[in-house]
């Protein structure tokens, strides 16, 4: 009997996942891997996003915290583990600054959402997103240019209200 009755069991309801143009403020956790040449990085990720504000944390793998980066109306800043600070006016200048690359950064917060207007020179691609359908939240995300390769994986989204 009990097989039965575990075949009339409901199938689980997945969590609703707003369509990219109803979100303007959200929060992610993901995994962020970076290669330029044989060199690469990986880092966990903590993004909070706002329209007047963004804090991004990083932390190793293990979750060591690695830096702390923000941008709002003063601009954009870049606090390392280990007390150093970068300033810019935004974050691609912050990002010429630190990598000595103009990541379009900028735009960063509308690629989580799908719109991939604006990438001043870069192959943006949306590889997988969180449901089948052609505007469904992303949910890997690669950026490519020259030797450069990011590859942003997000394991959680959040909308915030």
């Amino acid at each position: 009997m009990l097989p039965l009755l575990a075949g009339c069991a409901a199938a689980p309801v997945a969590p609703h996942r707003p369509l990219p143009g109803e979100v303007s403020q959200f929060s992610i956790d993901g995994r962020l891997a970076v290669r330029r040449g044989e060199v690469r990085h990986h880092a966990n990720l903590d993004w909070r996003h706002t329209p007047a504000s963004d804090v991004i944390l990083l932390s190793t793998p293990l979750g060591q915290g690695l830096a702390e980066l923000v941008r709002d109306a003063s601009g954009a800043r870049l606090v390392l583990a280990d007390g150093r600070t970068h300033t810019a006016d935004d974050w691609n200048a912050l990002a010429r600054e630190v990598f000595g690359v103009a990541l379009p950064l900028n735009g960063a917060a509308r690629w989580l959402l799908g719109d991939l207007a604006d990438t001043e020179g870069w192959r943006v691609e949306i590889l997988e997103r969180a449901s089948g359908a052609p505007d469904g939240l992303p949910t890997l995300i690669e950026l490519s240019r020259d030797d450069i390769v990011v590859r942003l994986k997000i394991d959680a989204w959040q909308e915030v209200k």
